[in-house]
């Protein structure tokens, strides 16, 4: 059964357990999103090398930029794979490369990641903390709107964590999305869903009236220690 993460380590290994899954079962185009703030994406990244260690040379890690493939290069030694950023023309795909690891992309990247991922053909993609779809920063119109949204559909949430104000969502692949509310000083599941739920449908699970889901699941407490630090984080932030 899968509960909220205690701890930054619970949650990357549950993201890493996640994607293992979903790459098994066929999916090719997989994102994992820790949505925490002021997360450095960094050492996150080389957590998840393992994960990919029987594709040896033939895995390809991609950044955002030649800088930040640059500092990875310098903080990680030398690796057996090839990392690049997404703006170097060696960042194109090998014929030996079998998988791709991609860090951190933004919405002002999200043409070279399609094409990426078109490259890839049936070669698996795996977007770690992507920030696709923030497209205010980069104001395009409707018709690019269209076009974006056709390609973020294509991919599969394998792993989502996101703190809210007294309350979680978590998505850790083969699970339904799940919603967490802090009652009495634990979190408890409020409701499963097979879909990200989002805007209404999300703010109506939250402040139900009775303050439960409409269709309440048997109570499974976790202990609130990492999200309850998170707030205070948050708070703080804010402040």
């Amino acid at each position: 059964m899968v509960t909220i993460p205690q701890d930054l380590d619970e949650a990357i290994e549950q993201a890493k357990t996640a994607t293992r899954a979903a790459l098994a079962a066929g999916y090719t185009r997989l994102q994992v999103e820790l949505m925490i703030p002021e997360l450095k994406v960094m050492p996150i990244a080389e957590q998840f090398l393992p994960l990919f260690a029987d594709y040896g040379a033939d895995l390809k890690v991609v950044f955002p930029d030649a800088g930040a493939a640059a500092l990875a290069r310098r903080d990680w030694g030398p690796m057996a794979f090839e990392i690049r950023g997404l703006d170097e023309i060696r960042a194109r795909l090998r014929p030996e490369d079998r998988a791709i690891l991609v860090v951190e992309p933004s919405a002002v990247e999200v043409k070279q990641v399609q094409q990426l991922c078109t490259e890839a053909g049936d070669r698996p993609v795996v977007l770690l903390n992507p920030h696709l779809e923030d497209v205010a920063t980069i104001g395009i119109g409707y018709a690019g709107r269209q076009l974006r949204e056709r390609f973020l559909n294509t991919l599969e949430s394998c792993y989502h964590f996101r703190p809210l104000e007294g309350a979680a969502l978590l998505r850790c692949y083969p699970a339904p999305w799940q919603v967490w509310q802090e009652r009495d000083g634990n979190y408890q599941l409020l409701a499963e869903m097979p879909s990200k739920p989002v805007g209404d449908i999300l703010d109506q699970i939250l402040t139900n009236d009775d303050g439960k889901s409409s269709n309440p699941l048997p109570s499974q407490p976790s202990k609130a220690g990492f999200l309850t630090n998170l707030e205070r984080f948050l708070r703080a932030l804010n402040q």
